[in-house]
Parts: structure tokens; C-alpha cells; sequence
């Protein structure tokens, strides 16, 4: 991956994260390939397609208020794009689940995420 490709998926990145934070499910669905693989963070697994994706951040978010802010982005020898993310977790009465560092990974399609992985800290 060259450092233009990195710096496009960068872009896409931050602002996939903010769309995240806004709760803007078009625009993050838009970002992805139909068939994309994405883990199941939340109550576990893993949801494939754009239609799961959605449907899972919509019981999550009926749940709880999830924000996510990438602190650090990377570039793997493989072409996967690895965010460093600040995740705060807030139940609906506002009071913190989790305030914690997370490590997302992300493999692209013709520029759109056909992969994200959890990785353990």
C-alpha cells in the first residue's frame, strides 16, 4: 500500500468514525462492500452485508451510546489498516460501561471496508 492509499483510507476511516458518533447509518453502509464482514462487538459473533450491519448498530444503539475516536492510525505490511480507538461506552441514563482502548483492523475492497477485526490489547 502506497502512502496515497493509506492517506485515502485514512480519510475514510475518520470519517466513518465520526458518521459512527452521529449515528449516520447511510453514510457508514455507503463506506462498506454489500457483503462485509463485521464483527458482532456487542453481544458476539460476527454480522455479514450491509442490511446486518445496520440492523446490529440499531439494537445497539437502542441499548447503549457507544463513541469511538481514533487516536492512531497504521498501515500493515499486508495492506490492512489498523486504528488505534478511544471507546467510551455510556448506558442510556448517561452513566460510563467503559472507557477503554480498542484496536480496530480493516482490510478494503476497490476502496470500500469489506473487513473489520477487533484485535485483543
Amino acid at each position: 500500500m502506497d502512502s496515497a492509499e493509506i492517506a485515502t483510507s485514512e480519510r475514510l476511516l475518520t470519517n466513518l468514525y465520526a458518521a459512527f458518533n452521529e449515528r449516520d447509518i447511510p453514510a457508514l453502509l455507503a463506506a462498506m462492500t454489500p457483503d462485509v464482514s463485521w464483527p458482532n462487538g456487542w453481544e458476539g459473533g460476527l454480522v455479514h452485508g450491509r442490511d446486518e450491519v445496520s440492523a446490529y448498530w440499531r439494537r445497539q444503539w437502542d441499548q447503549i451510546e457507544p463513541t469511538v475516536t481514533p487516536t492512531a492510525i497504521a498501515a500493515e505490511a499486508d495492506g490492512r489498516i489498523v486504528v488505534t480507538v478511544h471507546q467510551v461506552v455510556r448506558d442510556k441514563t448517561g452513566a460510563t460501561i467503559a472507557d477503554h482502548t480498542v484496536t480496530h483492523v480493516y482490510r478494503f475492497d476497490d476502496g470500500l471496508v469489506a473487513e473489520m477485526e477487533i484485535r485483543a490489547q
